[in-house]
């Protein structure tokens, strides 16, 4: 199950079936793991919890809160940053749709224990996003890093 929570309307303002669009890469990333709450929030809210979570100023794009073991089938909360979002989707040359389902679908890989610290690690992330995004028929979100520029 996912709960799709829409702090910020720029996000429904900018994006037709935001709702569904969530839903179906949170589902795919999940596998039916369990149970997750994602928020579309603002730069500001994202900045705060940034900051007393991560000890990190500003916002980023998304972050991931995974729920202790007792919770489960509730893994936890996913949250992004309207904001960054959509000024990282422009500098990508992508839609913000597209960026979204990617940071929906990263955040819950992070809930479900996947992490990007070390290179092999990151390896298998990035690996398991572009295959989850290829269903939902999204090109390489990584593919932006390999071009020559």
């Amino acid at each position: 199950m996912i709960e799709v929570e829409i702090d910020d309307e720029a996000w429904n303002e900018i994006l037709f079936d935001v709702q569904s669009r969530v839903e179906a890469a949170a589902t795919l990333a999940l596998e039916e793991a369990g149970v997750v709450t994602i928020s579309l929030s603002d730069d500001d809210t994202v900045a705060d919890l940034n900051q007393r979570f991560r000890d990190k100023a500003g916002p980023t794009n998304v972050l991931s809160f995974p729920a202790p073991e007792t919770a489960r089938p509730f893994l936890g909360d996913v949250i992004l940053a309207y904001g960054v979002c959509a000024r990282e989707a422009g500098e990508q040359g992508k839609s913000l749709s597209d960026h979204m389902q990617h940071l929906v679908v990263h955040g819950v890989l992070h809930l479900l224990g996947h992490d990007h610290m070390d290179e092999d690690e990151a390896e298998i992330m990035e690996s398991r996003e572009r295959m989850i995004l290829a269903q939902l028929g999204l090109k390489d979100p990584y593919a932006f890093r390999d071009e020559p520029g």
